[in-house]
């Protein structure tokens, strides 16, 4: 899977938060007339909004997987993380100032192989893998920043992500689970429509 360029990054970031500016305006947004061709590749996609200066979740959704092109993918994404995530009221404009937005590109999930659920942290890279877990009607993502920002090892990262599905912590031990993992490129903004980079993981140290 093609890395994006940091040019590319910022033009995905600066979409999201015009089309949310935009939605929160006027209740609609339209894709830009001038999107490069690479941007036009089907890729999962997640839009991070944090509250700034102390860095708080403020609303992350996205699309696992690569069912809608980069920029209406983004677009879609953007609005539902200001708009639609169950765990935040809808954002309003006078927000907008004191958030920051990130962008998160997926490569496509694929499923972690094992055949003892014991080896599965051995099989996880903290700072490169982002998680999904599928169980029956349960199901949870976390992206790979995640783990990093709340230094977990990796079998904290597994309980977490059960939780998130709204399974018991220790499921992923019963082998009865699906996990996938997937990387990401990361950009966002250092302050709130302010200088935009690519973020780089720092794994935790053993």
């Amino acid at each position: 899977m093609r890395l994006l360029s940091l040019s590319e990054g910022v033009f995905l970031v600066k979409l999201a938060r015009q089309t949310i500016e935009t939605y929160l305006t006027k209740g609609a947004a339209n894709p830009p007339e001038n999107v490069p061709d690479s941007l036009r590749e089907k890729r999962g996609v997640f839009v991070t909004l944090r509250t700034y200066p102390d860095n708080g979740l403020r609303g992350c959704i996205g699309f696992p997987t690569p069912i809608h092109e980069l920029v209406d993918a983004t677009m879609k994404a953007a609005i539902s993380a200001a708009t639609e995530d169950p765990r935040f009221p809808p954002l309003s404009r006078e927000e907008l100032g004191k958030i920051t937005v990130e962008v998160s590109v997926l490569t496509p999930p694929e499923e972690i192989k094992y055949s003892d659920p014991r080896e599965l942290p051995k099989l996880i890279k903290i700072g490169v893998d982002g998680l999904i877990i599928e169980a029956g009607v349960f199901s949870g993502l976390l992206l790979p920043q995640v783990p990093v920002e709340y230094n977990w090892s990796p079998e904290e990262y597994l309980m977490n992500l059960c939780m998130k599905a709204g399974l018991p912590a220790t499921y992923w031990l019963t082998g009865k689970a699906r996990i996938y993992h997937f990387t990401a490129q990361i950009f966002e903004e250092e302050s709130p429509n302010g200088k935009i980079i690519e973020k780089k993981l720092q794994p935790k140290q053993e």
